[in-house]
């Protein structure tokens, strides 16, 4: 099963976080203001490092299924 497997829970996780900091980014760009101009790069950089870590744990936990 899918839920005993930890590298699945750490890929769900990042994904999670992912989403999290997409919305975050998101409801800034939406509000505007101050808050889209103090912190949107910094959040697009946060969520371009989050979606690294989980596209390589995502990929990692597919080749270890495929090994068995």
């Amino acid at each position: 099963m899918l839920l005993n497997d930890p590298l699945f829970i750490v890929a769900a996780i990042a994904s999670l976080a992912v989403l999290v900091i997409l919305l975050i980014g998101i409801g800034g760009f939406a509000r505007g203001g101050e808050f889209n101009r103090k912190h949107a790069n910094r959040l697009m950089r946060y969520r371009l490092a989050a979606q690294f870590v989980a596209v390589i744990l995502i990929v990692a936990f597919a080749w270890f299924r495929m090994r068995g």
